[in-house]
Order: structure tokens, then C-alpha cells, then sequence
């Protein structure tokens, strides 16, 4: 092989290729590591042999253990995790005081009254927890129970509730009982997790909750009804900020949090004054490693700036007026210093760039006080009356459903019943389908070509803000992403929309079925642009005080890789590609004609010769290979409504004979219920999915986007869903469901919120540890070209939260991904390593990773 010819342009390789090189030279003793950032920077034999002459071998990391002053292990409560001064009005200065030890058989640490296991220490030096058998068994019984009670107590006050509504007399009557009773919902629902947080933990403090025991279901009871709580409607209004502050979280005057993602551990979030957290920020104060659920100080100073599509692990901090780049993280023990701005994963000082895309404007205490008010009397005078009145009309257009909101015998033994049961489910399934397509393409284009005006700064909390909520929430419909994603059909979709898509370069797969934006009406892609998935386009900027609408362009001939978070500052022009969970620039010359890869991103190769091998059709035979592609994804589209029309109509079957069944066998109905609709959902979705991979099961494979074994990926895409394994998250049940789905899992995994997006090819060990945001995707397509493969996840191991685990690789037992980190195709961890970045690469560091290299962070080699 000659010393001087370039990996991925002359000698054919691709990065799935050197990082298997890569692999083998970490396991020789007298040779240096490498890594794939090393191989991208220096991609020949001469330049990387002399990039690495003076390297000397260094021994693995060794432990440190805690100190004895803090119950939690170093990474929980760090040193450098320091309140900047004055971050909030009353809020103490330095670090969190940690909570003292718990007594010995106390349920938030192992001790004889848990009878859980302590394992052997992971790299960090933490030792990993290994529960009883019992305890396993006890949490998972208790969880089912709470779920079937709460689901219990809420159908039966749902049934009672319409009865009453039912009754009242005349459209006023009916109307009024609505607002009382959808009121009181709503306020009801949004109080129970500040109740329960209280009374079953009080204040949250920094500690190590060991996963199956009797505190973490009290964690798990407080984290649920938190995550499902309505208020999440309300993210990014004032009324959120109450809100968190009842839950226990120190919110100075003038923040705004935009993130869905709602924190848990509310005590030790403290955000100072005018701070601003934008969309898709993780930040729960919390995260589960090594067998126990860990919590810890997340401190944001005054005047702060967390961009979008960032990760805040436990134990970090940003001092007065400092900012997060988009896509970034900041790992344990992190600080940025006070008016610095850092990016990357893990973060790093990111020189002159500035994150605050807008200027401040006026927007006061009674300007967010009204806005609040208006939004919950919207809620309640509008929203909810209207739904009632829609399900009340429904209801009593059908003889036999009609009478359940009466007092009369039961209809489950009547036929008609079960005929009008498939009415309903057949005009609300696919009514709402049709009104949601006809709305989007309709109302928010005339909104926003009347109050809208891209590049305008306006103030929060007024008449335009709503409108853009209103933009955005309409125009965003993941059904219809879902349906029409993965096919040619996209295209008109997003046209439909409102995307300025110009001349389209039809493949059939021009983007995937995760597209979100803030305005459609300012999103513009190229000609002959191809995005994977996950898409997010950011053309709304915001700072505590005010937002604009700006122009996101995306260039010609651009491939897309999976989650990328692009802003309408983007530094991209024609004929790039942007990897997987890719950072892109804002500042600096315009890339074109090259690949970016990592956070924050460097140059890569664009395309490589083995891609374009699987991408060579053109002419007669490209326009016959994507008619039968367009036929295939019809079929799939077809079947997609069909599966989700069947499972809606079993639902609707099981809740209408629940409530008839109600008015004779009392509440008692609508516990078997719940359980019923519960395993129906998964045994459903389980034979679906089965039946798409039984006839053709996923082995490794490489091919181009216009062969039949691609099409058949895509209708795997379309019949499996992830969206019931949330109702699972953090439960003993979620690994059992992952295995009849065809994940060879091991025993007692826990998962947090982790997404397998291919179930046969992954395996995942004993004992690890998937916090939320997890990804493991056992697939990639680049341009034309689509690659699958096995993904094997060794015993003990723990993925932090918003990790992405590429195809092909294999994480030996006991080692550690950091959170927000990108593990690439046919990487290779060691045992008992610590990995982490975007690229992941080993840590060589137990100390903060607090890097100051532009280039390379210091924690890591």
C-alpha cells in the first residue's frame, strides 16, 4: 500500500474500514491509539506515522475513588460544579451542599434492607449495583399496580365527568360543564406531580438511588407523572416557569425554557435571570449509570445561552452571560466560565463565535403575566370545551354508542355496537387525518404571510409569539412526516407545507420521516439534497426576551446525515454532507464540495468509491428502479394506515365496552381495562413488526436505495413504532418488550428512554445501563447508498443520555459512553473503557473535561 495515498479517495476505503483499523492498532501494546479524528486529520501512512512519532504508549485509566465527604461518586457532585455568582436572586453560592449519608438500610442506597449486590467498580471508579432478584421482580409488580390504578382513578373520573357534562342543560349547559370539568382536568393533572414530588421525596439532593429499589420507585412515580403532565403544552411560556419553581427549581425572573424535555430533579436546577434554553435541551438533573440513578446540581448563571439540540449532564455549570453552541454538551464536572462562549461535545472555548443570533427587546412582568393568562383561559375556555363537544357529537350520532353516556343497560352484547365501534374509529382516524392535512397547508400559511415578517425582531409574549406557536405546532404533524416520509411522497408534502424545495431531484428517499422545523415558510433545500432523518431545521432565534424569523437554506447536492439540528445561520453551501449528530458551523468560510463531521465539525471526505459502487443507475434504468420504488412505498403507505387504523379501532372498542360495562359492574371496569389496552398495544405492534421480518430478516447488507431489500427496510420503518415503549421507560417490562421485538437483551437492563431503531441485529449484554435519548441504529444511508449491520452491546455497559450508537460496532463489558457522544460505525471499545465525543473516542482523563484545545479537548487522546 503506498505510504502517500489517501485512505478514502485513492485506496478505497470507507470509515467503517478504518475503524476497524483503528480497533487493532488499540490492541498492541507498543503502538500509539488512534482514533478516527486522528485518521480524518492525517489520511495517509506517512502523515499519520508522523502525527503520532513522539507518541508513547500511556497506561488505561485508573480509578478514583470518591471521596468520603460525598455519599455520590466524583461524577455526580464535582468541584468545578460552582453556582456562578449571583445566578439567582437568593440562591446560594459554590457548590450544592451534598446531602449526607443515608442510613444503613435506607432505600436510596444498598444496604441489608435492599439486599441489592454491589458489583465490581466501572472505570470511573463507581461501584456498578447489581439488585436481588426479587427486588426486580417487587419494583416491576408495584409499577404495574400504580399504573393500573392511576389509569383506573383517571378513566373513571373521565367517564363520570362527560356523563356530567352530558347532562347539562342546553348548548350553554353543556358548554359551561365543559369548561368546569376540562378545567378542572387540566389544573388537576398539572398539580399531581408537584403533590407527589412532594410528599414522596421532598427536596431532591445530589445522591446514587440504586435502580429497582424502594427509592427509585418513588423517583419513578415523581419522573412519570412529571413527564406526562399537560404543562408541556405550555414549554416556553411564563406559566412553564411557575410551574418548575413549584416542582423546587430556582428560575430567576426573565428566564424562558423552551425544551420539552422536562427536568425531574427540580431542587438542583437553579437558572439565573434572563436566561434563555432553547428547543431539545436535556437537562434533567439526572442520569442513570451503572445500575443507579444519579442526580446532581445542573447551575445556569444570569444572562445565559443554551442552544439547541444540547445535553447538560449532572454536576455542570455556565457562569453570568455564557453560552452553549447548538448540537454541544457539556460533560460531567464541566464549567464555562462567565461571558464565554464554548461548543462541541464535550464543549470547549469556541473562540469569537457568539450563539445569540438576536437582540434583546422590551417584554416586561405584566406583558408575560397576560401572556400566561391568555394561554390557560385559550386552554379552557376553547381548546377543551371544543374537544368535548366534538367526542359528545360523535358519540350521540350513533344509537348504540350514544347510550354510554346515558344510564342505560350496557350495548356490548349488541352487533351494532361493535359495527358502529369501527365507525367511530374509521370517521375519527381518518377524519382527523384529513382535517390535520387540509389545516396544515392552510391556516398557518395565511397566519404567517399576514403578522409574520421574516428578519423583524419582535418581543415574547404577544400577539406575534402566539402566532409563531400556532405556526409551528400546526405545521408540525409527526403522523404525517411518518406517512409520507421514506418516499417520493415527502416531497409534495413538505411543498404542501410550504418548503421552497425548487427543482426536485426526485430519489424516492429525498428525506426520512423525522422532519421538524419552526417555519416552513423559511425553509429552502436544494436541488438534489438527500436528508437520512431527523431533521431539524432552526429558522426561529430567541433570546430571553424576543425571537426573529430567519431564512434557513440548505444547499444543492447536500446529503444529510441522522439528527442534525440546522440553523439559519448555517455555514453550508453545495455539495456537502453532514454526518450523523454533525455541528453545523455558523461562522467562517462557506464548505462546499466537502463532509463535516463531529461537534463541533472538521473536514471529512465527501464521498468515498466504495459509496459510489452502490450508486451507479442512471437514465431508463434510474427512472424504472424508482417507479417501482414509488409502487412499493405505496403499498407500504397503504399498509401503514391500515395497521394504525386497526389498532386504533381496538382501542375504541375496548374503551367504549369499558364504559358501557361501567353503568353495571362499576369502576371495578376500568382496571382491566387499562391492562387490556396496554398488552393489546404491544402484542399488536409486535406481530406487525414480526410479520414485515419474518419473511426477510435483517442481516448485514449493503445496496443501493432503488433494491427491493432497501424497500423492505423502509416498510419496516413505517409498521414498527416507538411511540408506546415510552409508557414503558425506567420499567422492568421495556427489556421484556425490546426481546419479543427481537433484541437478544440480557437480564435486568435498565432503560431510561433509549431507541433501538432495528431490533434483530442489536444484542445488548447483562446489566447495562440506556439512559434517556439513547440511540442504537444498526443502519446508515449516504446518498444513494445504504449500509446495515450488527450492533453488540457487551454486559454492564452505560450509554448516557442522547448517545448515538452506530451499526457495526461492538462495546466490550463494562465500558462507558458519555452523554451526547456519536460512536461510529465498526468502532470497537474496550473492555472497561471510557469513550466519549462526537466523534467518541477513549478518555484518558478522570478529571473534568474542561478542554481548551480548539482541536482536541484535553480530557480526551
Amino acid at each position: 500500500m503506498p505510504v502517500e495515498g489517501d485512505f478514502f479517495t485513492e485506496l478505497g476505503a470507507d470509515s467503517l474500514v478504518m475503524a476497524r483499523f483503528c480497533a487493532r492498532i488499540r490492541k498492541r501494546d507498543d503502538l500509539p491509539t488512534v482514533s478516527m479524528t486522528d485518521v480524518y486529520r492525517h489520511p495517509t501512512v506517512r502523515s499519520l506515522a508522523a502525527a503520532f512519532t513522539d507518541a508513547t504508549p500511556t497506561p488505561g485509566p485508573t480509578p478514583t475513588p470518591a471521596p468520603a465527604s460525598v455519599p455520590a461518586s466524583p461524577a455526580v457532585v464535582p468541584a468545578q460544579a460552582e453556582a456562578p455568582s449571583g445566578a439567582v436572586s437568593g440562591a446560594p453560592s459554590g457548590s450544592p451542599e451534598p446531602a449526607p449519608e443515608p442510613p444503613s438500610g435506607s432505600p436510596d442506597e444498598p444496604g441489608p434492607a435492599s439486599r441489592s449486590r454491589s458489583g465490581s467498580r466501572v472505570p470511573d471508579g463507581t461501584r456498578a449495583v447489581v439488585p436481588g432478584t426479587w427486588q426486580y421482580v417487587w419494583c416491576g409488580a408495584s409499577q404495574l399496580l400504580l399504573f393500573l390504578a392511576f389509569s383506573s382513578l383517571g378513566a373513571l373520573a373521565g367517564a363520570l365527568g362527560c356523563q356530567w357534562v352530558a347532562a347539562g342543560p342546553g348548548a350553554a349547559g353543556f358548554y359551561l360543564r365543559s369548561v368546569v370539568f376540562g378545567g378542572a382536568v387540566f389544573l388537576g393533572l398539572c398539580a399531581l406531580p408537584v403533590v407527589a414530588k412532594w410528599l414522596l421525596i421532598g427536596r431532591f439532593t445530589a445522591r446514587r438511588i440504586p435502580v429497582w429499589s424502594a427509592g427509585y420507585l418513588r423517583f419513578w412515580c415523581v419522573k412519570t407523572l412529571i413527564r406526562t403532565s399537560p404543562v408541556r403544552l405550555l414549554t416556553g411560556s411564563p406559566l412553564y416557569v411557575l410551574y418548575l419553581r413549584a416542582l423546587g427549581a430556582k428560575v430567576g425572573r426573565g428566564a424562558v425554557i423552551f425544551s420539552k424535555h422536562i427536568p425531574v430533579c427540580t431542587d438542583l436546577l437553579a437558572i439565573g435571570e434572563g436566561t434563555v434554553v432553547r428547543k431539545d435541551v436535556h437537562f434533567s438533573c439526572y442520569r442513570a449509570h451503572a445500575g443507579a440513578i444519579e442526580t446532581g446540581p445542573v447551575t445556569l448563571g444570569r444572562q445565559v445561552t443554551v442552544s439547541e439540540q444540547t445535553v447538560l449532564d449532572v454536576g455542570t455549570s455556565m457562569g453570568d452571560g455564557a453560552q452553549l453552541g447548538h448540537a454541544s454538551a457539556l460533560h460531567t464536572g464541566q464549567s464555562v466560565p462567565a461571558g464565554q462562549a464554548w461548543h462541541g461535545s464535550p464543549a470547549q472555548p469556541a473562540g469569537g463565535t457568539d450563539f445569540r443570533a438576536v437582540v434583546p427587546a422590551r417584554c416586561g412582568s405584566l406583558r408575560r403575566a397576560l401572556y400566561g393568562l391568555w394561554q390557560l383561559s385559550g386552554m379552557v375556555l376553547v381548546y377543551l370545551p371544543l374537544t368535548m363537544a366534538g367526542v359528545g357529537v360523535l358519540l350521540t350520532a350513533l344509537p348504540q354508542s350514544g347510550r354510554l353516556l346515558t344510564s342505560g343497560p350496557p350495548p356490548v352484547t349488541s352487533a351494532a355496537f361493535y359495527g358502529e365501534a369501527l365507525a367511530v374509529s374509521f370517521v375519527v382516524f381518518f377524519g382527523a387525518l384529513l382535517a390535520r392535512l387540509l389545516l396544515a397547508g392552510t391556516v398557518p400559511r395565511l397566519l404567517s404571510r399576514l403578522f409574520l415578517t421574516p428578519g423583524r425582531v419582535y418581543p415574547l409574549y404577544g400577539f406575534h409569539h402566539g402566532i409563531q406557536r400556532a405556526v409551528t405546532r400546526m405545521t408540525n404533524v409527526k403522523f404525517l412526516t411518518l406517512l409520507f416520509g421514506d418516499s417520493s411522497a415527502i416531497v409534495h408534502y413538505l411543498r404542501h407545507l410550504g418548503y421552497d424545495l425548487r427543482r426536485i431531484e426526485q430519489t424516492g428517499s429525498n428525506f426520512g420521516s423525522l422532519v421538524k422545523h419552526d417555519s416552513p415558510y423559511l425553509s429552502d433545500v436544494g436541488s438534489g439534497t438527500v436528508v437520512a432523518d431527523g431533521l431539524s431545521i432552526v429558522n426561529a432565534d430567541f433570546s430571553s426576551t424576543s425571537f426573529r424569523l430567519s431564512q434557513a437554506s440548505i444547499g444543492a447536492n447536500n446529503f444529510l446525515g441522522n439528527n442534525i439540528a440546522y440553523p439559519s445561520r448555517g455555514r453550508t453551501g453545495d455539495n456537502c454532507l453532514l454526518a450523523t449528530k454533525v455541528m453545523v458551523p455558523i461562522d467562517g468560510p462557506v464548505r462546499e464540495g466537502v463532509g463535516l463531521l463531529g461537534s463541533p465539525a472538521f473536514e471529512i471526505p465527501r464521498t468515498v468509491l466504495r459509496d459510489t459502487r452502490l450508486d451507479h443507475l442512471s437514465g431508463a434504468e434510474l427512472r424504472g428502479r424508482l417507479a417501482a420504488k414509488n409502487r412499493h412505498n405505496a403499498v407500504t403507505a397503504v399498509l401503514h394506515l391500515l395497521v394504525r387504523w386497526v389498532h386504533f379501532f381496538g382501542v375504541t372498542l375496548i374503551a367504549l365496552a369499558a364504559a358501557g360495562l361501567h353503568h353495571s359492574l362499576g369502576a371495578a371496569v376500568f382496571a382491566p381495562a387499562a391492562l387490556c389496552t396496554l398488552v393489546f398495544t404491544v402484542v399488536y405492534f409486535v406481530l406487525a413488526e414480526s410479520a414485515v421480518t419474518a419473511r426477510r430478516p435483517m442481516k448485514p447488507l449493503a445496496c443501493s436505495i432503488y433494491e427491493p431489500s432497501f424497500w423492505q427496510h423502509e416498510r419496516f420503518w413505517k409498521l414498527a413504532t416507538h411511540t408506546y415503549m415510552q409508557a414503558f421507560n425506567g420499567t422492568p417490562f421495556k427489556p421484556l418488550v425490546w426481546r419479543m421485538l427481537g433484541v437478544r437483551i440480557g437480564r435486568r437492563v435498565f432503560d431510561d428512554g433509549a431507541s433501538i431503531t432495528e431490533r434483530t441485529p442489536v444484542t445488548i449484554g447483562d446489566g447495562c445501563t440506556l439512559n434517556q435519548g439513547t440511540v442504537i441504529q444498526c443502519h446508515s444511508q449516504e446518498d444513494g447508498a445504504f449500509k446495515r449491520d450488527d450492533a453488540t452491546i457487551g454486559a454492564g455497559v452505560t450509554l448516557g443520555v442522547g448517545a448515538f450508537v452506530h451499526y457495526g460496532v461492538t462495546v466490550a463489558d463494562h465500558a462507558q459512553l458519555a452523554a451526547d457522544s456519536f460512536l461510529m460505525k465498526g468502532e470497537e471499545v474496550p473492555p472497561n473503557a471510557r469513550w466519549g465525543g462526537n466523534p467518541a473516542r477513549e478518555v484518558r482523563d478522570n478529571r473534568a473535561c474542561n478542554g481548551h484545545d480548539a482541536a482536541v479537548p484535553a480530557c480526551v487522546t
